[in-house]
């Protein structure tokens, strides 16, 4: 009898721990494929969803969703219907075996005092981890088109992966102190049971109570205790699951976007001839406004076309069709002639060199920062090759770590965020250049200087690349081969600068603005 009772204890510490283990693995592997199933999702899957809510999804709620895998609905009844038929029966026993009970109940609280400590400690690593890897997530989502224009999807899921690699490590340790809790907790309930003999035999024979109330009180007292904590701990936290599954399972459900899965085109060269064929465009948010309306360009290889316009004049979308960010409502893009749904999207983009309205920098360090994306094999000289041409070098190597400095909001301006991103797209050494408005955030001196940049890729013969410029600022347009206006979503002017200004249209209208405005 003393040995299967022991034999039970040790069950039960072992149950608990690998329990807990395996739902640390659950944990992980949710998470996991949560993410990468996000990852995968088209551009307009973002603008429809926040970012503290997917990340939000990825952290407590996957937590929460665990937990109903342990919480059996069926144990949570039968508990709560044996826990209050054994609080009826206990009522008209003996109140002395009561205060025995009380005594063995604050001993219990006493070792979960002192397991809830270490838990506490664990919790707050816990925590930490956990918003390291939200930190990430959210990073990677807030710059997805970063991403997926330089198709690092497998390298952010890394990064995520590290950080649930820390938090899986600080779930195996509470998962063994959980073990060594419910083993202690068992071993010192059950030992109640012989102190309940002792003071009951006493009492027995002193005449206060019987052998079978005894009995009846040790049986009754265990399932009332144990029915007590199974259903206490786990109604609270079933009902938090209950809403937080369903929208987990419909996001891990998610298929991934047709770019994933399907496979296009590689041309043996990418040459750089663009078209824009009857292009309209509305974003599915907004089908009653359009945003482009049969559009018509054609950009020849080698050439420097810049397109300028009002805030709003569909400048900034017609670079995310040809990102393939979004799809055309009416229309196509032709690349090299070949329509550019039928390309590999992940071959293009690699060919395809981007720097976006507003600087995006990952939270690594600068020379990381440069590589990013960039799938060929880079040396440190070749970082330092395109930060210079993007006038970047000088400010990096007067930092405290160089290019080993960790990028931080607060340490760079934005022109010194823009640069770093202009060296990145000048270290793939593209085909297709685009720089949309990516002078915006420079000083008067660095926009000479990425004057000097643009001229010197136009003017490189070995490098003949095709660039894509959306300005702001028209003075570092002027030496553009043409000059694309556009105004409500069309086009309404194009030419040479000199031709522009002699047409007396909106673009000499911009110009002569912009001169007033620095006069």
């Amino acid at each position: 009898m003393c040995y299967s009772r022991n034999m039970q204890v040790k069950i039960f510490g072992l149950r608990g721990c690998f329990f807990g283990i395996a739902n640390m693995i659950l944990v992980k592997r949710m998470r996991e494929a949560l993410y990468s199933a996000l990852l995968l999702q088209d551009i307009s899957f973002f603008d429809n969803e926040t970012v503290g809510d997917l990340t939000s999804r990825l952290g407590s709620d996957c937590q929460q969703v665990s937990r109903v895998i342990g919480n059996d609905l069926n144990l949570i009844l039968r508990n709560a219907v044996q826990g209050s038929g054994a609080l009826i029966y206990l009522l008209i026993l003996s109140w002395p075996l009561g205060l025995c009970t009380l005594i063995i109940c604050s001993t219990l609280a006493a070792v979960m005092l002192i397991y809830g400590m270490y838990q506490k400690k664990a919790a707050k690593l816990t925590q930490e981890f956990t918003a390291s890897a939200n930190q990430v997530a959210q990073e990677t989502f807030s710059l997805m088109r970063t991403v997926r224009i330089y198709g690092t999807e497998t390298l952010e899921l890394e990064r995520y992966n590290l950080w649930l690699e820390k938090l899986a490590s600080i779930s195996l340790r509470q998962s063994a102190a959980y073990g060594f809790w419910n083993l202690s907790f068992n071993t010192l309930y059950h030992s109640t049971q012989v102190i309940a003999v002792l003071v009951g035999g006493t009492f027995i024979l002193g005449g206060h109570i019987t052998a079978e109330k005894l009995t009846k009180f040790i049986l009754y007292s265990e399932w009332l205790i144990y029915s007590t904590w199974w259903v206490g701990d786990n109604l609270s936290s079933l009902m938090q699951s209950i809403g937080a599954s369903e929208k987990v399972f419909q996001l891990m459900d998610l298929l991934p976007s047709d770019q994933f899965t399907s496979k296009g085109l590689k041309l043996q060269r990418l040459v750089g001839q663009i078209e824009f064929v009857n292009i309209s465009f509305y974003y599915p948010s907004r089908a009653a406004i359009p945003v482009l309306q049969h559009v018509n360009l054609s950009v020849h290889p080698g050439q420097m076309v810049a397109i300028v316009g009002l805030s709003g004049s569909g400048k900034s979308t017609l670079v995310n069709l040809l990102l393939r960010l979004y799809e055309p409502t009416n229309g196509q893009i032709l690349i090299d002639g070949f329509p550019l749904r039928e390309l590999d999207i992940k071959w293009l983009r690699e060919r395809i060199g981007y720097v976006g309205q507003e600087p995006k920098l990952f939270r690594m360090d600068i020379s990381s920062n440069i590589r990013y994306g960039c799938t060929r094999d880079i040396s440190q000289k070749d970082v330092e090759w395109a930060a210079k041409q993007a006038y970047a070098h000088d400010f990096i190597t007067n930092l405290p770590n160089g290019y080993e400095t960790l990028v931080d909001d607060d340490l760079l301006s934005g022109g010194q965020k823009q640069r770093i991103a202009i060296a990145r797209a000048i270290l793939r050494d593209p085909a297709i250049l685009i720089l949309d408005e990516a002078t915006s955030a420079l000083d008067a001196e660095s926009e000479h200087n990425i004057k000097g940049v643009l001229h010197a890729i136009r003017s490189d013969l070995t490098t003949k690349r095709t660039v894509i410029v959306i300005a702001h600022r028209l003075s570092t347009i002027q030496a553009a081969d043409r000059i694309v206006v556009m105004n409500g979503g069309q086009i309404i002017e194009m030419g040479s600068h000199s031709e522009l200004l002699h047409h007396d249209g909106l673009y000499a209208r911009l110009t002569r603005r912009q001169a007033d405005a620095v006069a």
